[in-house]
């Protein structure tokens, strides 16, 4: 039976019952087919799995959608005890954060690239509420979805920088049949907007079909793109990247392992996508802690 709890307290009388190797899951809720994929891994390769259900408030800026963004608890509750989780940490805001909270996890690099630009304190809250929650729930792995994969790159350098002893597993992105990957933000999207969101991963199959037709030139790759995602016509591009995976800096020629990253406005809502060029490459190489 599946376990809920509230509290660093009551998570921690439970966290010494566990057995290892424990897997963790951490989300915001309002679960969908690639949160679950990540826990099913999970319990494939541990013997227990606790999943995380948080809505960060220090990753949202005062212009964003904290106040708005999409919950729905009881259907979260249902769909993880499906899929086999044995405890759910599901802390109010007050449990993480004292109100003078004055402690953050800043990294100087990779976090001013890409999504750090637009959302400059973004990484700031991730970063220091995965430490926490690493800290809470002592996991041996630690799941995390491909679909973020600057938040994957940020957790992976704290993890190496700070010395977690936790394994980073990266699970592919889960997509709708029709290409789009899935987000809690899709249920945002009028009908209209939604079926105008497929043009990201046309966008991407469009780089990767020129990088295997032996295309190098990334600003030509970059431009083919961001041309494709115009013919859209509710479509806005805030940033098509084609960059190294170690640093996000932007290249010119495509000689390395390359992140090619998408951040796409649909109307209101902003979505973003990535591929790995050459395609089939993972995004970060597995390693033990």
């Amino acid at each position: 039976m599946m376990i809920v709890a509230r509290t660093i307290d009551e998570f921690r009388k439970l966290r010494s019952e566990l057995p290892s190797p424990l897997g963790f899951v951490p989300t915001m809720g309002f679960l969908h087919e690639g949160h679950i994929a990540l826990v099913h891994q999970s319990v494939d390769e541990n013997k227990a799995t606790v999943v995380s259900l948080f809505v960060n408030p220090t990753q949202f800026a005062p212009t964003e959608d904290l106040a708005n963004y999409p919950r729905n608890e009881e259907s979260d509750f249902r769909l993880l005890e499906a899929a086999g989780a044995n405890v759910v940490f599901a802390p109010q805001a007050e449990e993480m954060y004292a109100d003078n909270h004055e402690t953050w996890v800043v990294l100087d690099h990779l976090t001013r690239r890409l999504e750090g630009t637009i959302r400059p304190t973004h990484f700031q809250g991730v970063a220091t509420v995965v430490s926490q929650l690493f800290h809470i729930v002592e996991p041996q792995s630690a799941y995390f979805g491909q679909k973020d994969a600057q938040q994957v790159l940020v957790i992976d350098r704290m993890i190496r920088d700070l010395h977690y002893p936790v394994l980073l597993r990266v699970g592919e992105t889960v997509r709708e049949p029709d290409g789009l990957a899935m987000s809690s933000r899709n249920t945002y999207l009028s009908p209209e907007e939604r079926l105008a969101g497929p043009v990201l991963r046309r966008s991407l199959d469009l780089a990767e079909e020129l990088w295997l037709e032996g295309e190098r030139d990334a600003e030509r790759i970059r431009k083919e793109m961001t041309d494709l995602i115009e013919q859209e016509p509710l479509a806005r591009v805030d940033y098509v990247s084609i960059a190294d995976t170690r640093t996000l800096d932007e290249i010119h020629v495509i000689d390395r392992k390359a992140l090619v990253s998408i951040a796409v406005r649909i109307g209101k809502t902003r979505l973003i996508d990535n591929a790995i060029l050459p395609p089939g490459e993972p995004l970060i190489a597995r390693r033990q802690p």
